[in-house]
Order: C-alpha cells, then structure tokens, then sequence
C-alpha cells in the first residue's frame, strides 16, 4: 500500500530542462570514509568462512607451484641441459609442465569459489539494499528519481561484484607471490634479489600518482551515471506529458549535456587509469633489463650460473606481474568502492517513519478518527495543514472537499502514517496512530487511489493483492462488487489475462476497478477513496457506488472527490481550503450556509 506521490500539495520532481547543478550539490569529493567501506564490504564477505578458508588454501598451493617452476627451470638448465642429458630434460620438462598445469587448474578452481563468494556476498548486499527500501519513508522517495536509485541497486552494486569476484582473491595471490618471489631470489642470489627490487620505488611512485589522480574521476562518473539513469527514468515515466507539450527538444537537449558529461568523467576515469599499464610496463622492462645486465656480468665473473640467470628472470616476471595487477585491481577498487559507498550511504539512511518500542499490534479497528490541532508541511517552511480539527465515529462516512492542492490528499496521508504530523496528533479509538504498529496499521487501512498501480502478472494476481490467502472465488466476488466482472469476463484470458508492465493493456477506467476489486477483498476497518472513481463513466459509477455502499457498510470511510454527486449521502462533509478546515456539515447543512461548498455546488450543476 502507498500514498499517492504525486498529489498536487506534495513536493514533485520536476522536469528541468535546464543545466543546472549536479543534483548533488558541490563538488566531486572522495570517498569519505574508504577504510570503513572496506571493512563493510568484508563483513559481508566473511560471513562465507568456509569459502573463503578454502580460497585461500587454494591460492597458497597455486603460489607454491608457480614458484617451484622458475627453481626447475634453471635447474633443468645448469644440471640437463648444458650437460646435454636429454633423457634428464624430457623427464624433468614433464615434471615442469604437470607443476604449470597443476598451478592452472588451482587458479581456476580459486576464481570459481570467489566467484561463489562473490555472488552470494552481492546477492546479500542487494537484498538488504532492497528490504531497507521497504522501511524507508515516502520522504526519502520524494528527494531522489528512480532513475538514481535504480543505478545504485544495479550498476555500483554489479561494479563491486565485477571487483570481488575478479580481485579480492588476486589481490591476496599478488601479496603471497610477492613475498614467496622475494624469498625464493634471496636464496638463490641475494645481488640480483636487490637489483630486482631496485625499481619498485619507482613502481609504487608512479601506481600511487596515477591511481590519486584517477580516483575522484571514478567517483564522478558513478554520480553522473546516477544522474542520467534519473534522467531517462523521468523521460519514460513522463513521455505523454513531454509530448503533449512539445518539450521533446528540450529534454533532448537535457540528456545530451547529460550524457556528454558522463562522456568526459567517463574518459578521464579511463585515461587516467590507463596509464598504469604502459608506465608499468616501461617499468617492468627495465627491471628485467638491469637484472639480465647484472647477471651477465655475474656469470663472467662466475658468481651465477647460467640456470640461476634464467630463474631471475622468470622470477623477475613473476614479481612485477602481481604488482602490476595490484595496481590495476586498486585502479578497479576506485569505481567498485565509490559504487560501494553510495549503496552503504542508502542503507544508513534512518527512516523517517519508525514503530515505537513496544508498539500495539491491533487485530482490528472500531474505527473512531480524530484530528487535534494537526499542522503539517513537506517542508517545514512551507505549511501543508494548519490546525486541523474533527472527529470521525465509527461506520462514518467523510468527505474531503476542496481545490486541488488544499492539503486533502495530506490528510490521507497523515492518517496512513506515510508521514508524521508536525504538531497536534491522529487518533484511532482513541489512541495516537504513533502508538500503534507500522505495518499494523496500515494493513487495516485499505486505499483506492486516483492513480492506480498494477502489477506484473495476472488480473486475478492483482486483486488478490488485497489478500494474498484469498480463493479464486472470493476474488471473483470482489470483482462483481466493483463491477470489474464485467469486462473481465470479456477479456481471452479473463482473470488469468496477463498485464503489460503498469497495466498498459487497460484503460484508466478499468485499472480502477481493479484497485476498487482489490481494496474491496482486503476487506479493511478504515477506507479511503482518493478519487477512485474519477476514470469511471457515469453509468459504471452508479454500478459500482452500489458496490461500494457494501464496501463501506459498518466502515470508517474517507472520500476523496471533486464531484460533489458522488459525496452527496456522506455523514460529514469537511471543505479544506489553503490548508485550513474552512466548512464541515452534511450536504444539505453545507447548501443552507451559502458558503464556498455551496459555490462549488452551484459551478458543477450549472455547467
């Protein structure tokens, strides 16, 4: 169940067409907390000890046999191959050929359990993500597009899945190999080990400026992704209005300055980082070069066999290799952590709305409503309500009259609890709504809203909606109070027919029978029709008041309505106008006062 987002008193996410700002303020700053990211994102990956116990197992043993084999290599070459014992060389180039093949296949079963790893880690991420959606409040909705939201719960969340599943585990084999190649060169030669070592600093230099200068880089173009994925989210979802106003050009115009800003913070990320390869590269080749020089003038000198040469710079390659992938693995981690920390930045988000503790759960309501002195804004600047007033008996029926945009659908939504009042309280049976249970309450406040949404899935799927333990006969019944039986039963498919996402293969008309069919099985104490019948024609509508009539018997009702026809038998009549609680009677009461409902009236009824 949710609130109507987009009520003419509710702020709205408009369509700006211009150039404005990045929508989140300021400048492209780094991550602010980067070491507690990281602890983050290892709380969710050491939940799997087992996996990852054994990923590391794996990776030791896969260390161990890519350093047995540049040892056989000069040992091969200083014991068979310049003694020319051939039958020695096969027999050992077989032993160095099962070391590499073993070495393989220990790597590929290391990458498949981080890839498990990897998944399920993700997988828990995205879930949590998604159920603290669920408790977060309308307000948080209202500051952000869908478009931004729905980036976070897939494209930072995919880049640091991509980042997990190919560089945590590389990341420990690079720091073990690193430190298994130091040993190893130091116990064959410890002059060549140090001439190994002499460009790391260089190295290390050279990684840390790039990866500074290309780490904001990542960062801005993760946020300028988000901002063009809300972009093309209110394009979609606005099309009709775009069109009708001839605004196509414009938001054109907007998706290009978008898109070409994420162009530009896309191609800085990737040129600044791609210099970590050629410079690494540069780099690498003049290692090996000093230590080919240095060993040749040792081997003149007989200090170093020729295996031993050959070992030094198999181990060489071996050493710079994983340096070279740790600094492009930390180059990954830019844009992985950066995505990371807008996915953490949601889940710390508190909700605005929250259950006591100790909260009631209630099994039902009598359905007695009262509003003492509830003042109420989106913005505490800009009052919504003020000092509103009245009292509703159980089985009520109240309508809420007024201009669009006087606080009326306000008032739902306070009753609901999709906000809190700012002063004053709601009272159900005489207790304020804050008392209650959350999802307590609202599961016994059943609403039809002006827009009405559908679901993927059936049309016996959507009514039942309303209750989900529901039979298939009781649905049905709920349909015939609506009068959604009617067309239904004429559809190919009837109630099994499938509905395009949001129910495009509907009219207006009959989405709203539907939603009515829905609210009617969920069979709730309170109910509140925020125009649900606007879509409807007169002839349907006399149809389904007569439903409604057994909808509402013996329940707190709450009507929405700008045709005041409709409205007519209600027991209160409240007018709301600016915010305020201007008028409130029945309707012949209302008519006698002469006041702003009777002008309504008599506008409707003379056109």
């Amino acid at each position: 169940m949710s609130a109507q987002k987009h009520s003419s008193e509710q702020p709205q996410k408009s369509l700006n067409f211009g150039r404005g700002p990045n929508r989140f303020g300021g400048p492209i700053v780094k991550p602010k907390d980067r070491k507690g990211t990281i602890k983050r994102i290892w709380a969710y990956m050491k939940k799997q000890k087992t996996a990852m116990v054994l990923a590391i197992v794996l990776v030791f043993i896969s260390t161990v046999l890519s350093l047995i084999g540049p040892y056989l290599i000069g040992v091969i070459m200083d014991e068979y191959i310049i003694p020319k014992d051939i039958n020695g060389t096969i027999r050992m180039g077989g032993l160095l050929a099962a070391v590499y093949a073993g070495a393989a296949l220990i790597a590929w079963l290391q990458s498949y359990v981080m890839v498990r790893v990897s998944l399920k880690t993700i997988q828990k991420m995205r879930q949590d993500l998604f159920d603290h959606f669920q408790r977060l409040s309308l307000r948080f909705f209202d500051r952000r597009t869908q478009g931004e939201l729905m980036s976070r719960v897939t494209n930072d969340i995919e880049n640091l899945n991509a980042a997990l599943s190919q560089s945590v585990i590389q990341i420990f084999s690079s720091v073990l190999t690193i430190v298994g190649v130091i040993f190893a060169m130091l116990m064959l030669n410890w002059v060549l080990a140090i001439v190994t070592l002499i460009v790391i600093p260089m190295m290390f230099y050279a990684t840390n400026k790039i990866i500074t200068y290309s780490s904001s880089n990542f960062i801005k173009r993760q946020r300028d992704l988000g901002e063009m994925n809300g972009t093309v989210e209110e394009a979609i979802s606005g099309l009709e209005v775009i069109t009708l106003y001839g605004k196509e050009d414009a938001v054109f115009e907007k998706f290009s300055v978008e898109n070409e800003r994420l162009r530009k913070s896309a191609m800085m990320a990737e040129i600044s980082s791609g210099f970590l390869g050629p410079v690494n590269n540069f780099i690498n080749n003049l290692g090996l070069a000093l230590v080919i020089f240095a060993g040749a003038i040792l081997a003149i000198n007989e200090m170093a066999t020729i295996g031993i040469i050959a070992a030094f710079v198999t181990y060489a390659r071996q050493f710079y290799r994983p340096i070279n992938q740790m600094s492009n693995l930390i180059n990954t981690f830019q844009s992985a952590i950066a995505g990371a920390e807008r996915v953490f930045e949601i889940m710390d988000e508190k909700p605005d709305l929250e259950s006591r503790e100790g909260a009631l759960e209630v099994d039902s309501f009598k359905g007695d409503v009262q509003l003492v002195h509830v003042s109420f804004g989106y913005e505490e600047e800009k009052p919504v309500l003020q000092n509103i007033n009245f009292s509703v008996r159980a089985g009520e029926t109240v309508a809420l009259v007024g201009p669009t945009g006087s606080g009326k659908t306000t008032i739902i939504n306070l009753l609901s609890r999709f906000y809190d009042v700012n002063v004053g309280e709601i009272k159900i049976d005489g207790r304020n709504i804050q008392d209650y249970h959350i999802r307590s309450l609202r599961s016994k406040i059943g609403i039809v809203l002006q827009e009405t949404y559908l679901f993927s899935g059936t049309i016996m799927d959507n009514i039942r909606y309303g209750r989900l333990d529901a039979s298939d006969e009781e649905v049905v019944n709920a349909a015939k109070l609506a009068s959604a039986d009617g067309f239904i039963k004429h559809l190919p498919a009837k109630y099994e027919t499938r509905l395009e996402p949001g129910g495009g293969n509907l009219s207006q008309g009959q989405k709203q029978l539907i939603a009515i069919a829905r609210a009617m099985l969920a069979d709730s104490d309170i109910l509140i029709l925020d125009e649900a019948t606007s879509s409807i024609d007169t002839r349907t509508e006399i149809e389904i008041q007569k439903g409604l009539a057994t909808l509402t018997e013996g329940k707190t009702t709450f009507i929405i309505a700008h045709r005041l026809k409709t409205i007519e038998q209600a027991d209160t009549i409240i007018v709301i106008k600016d915010g305020r609680m201007i008028e409130k009677g029945t309707h012949q009461q209302l008519l006698h006062q002469q006041g702003v409902y009777q002008n309504m009236h008599a506008q409707q009824f003379s056109m």
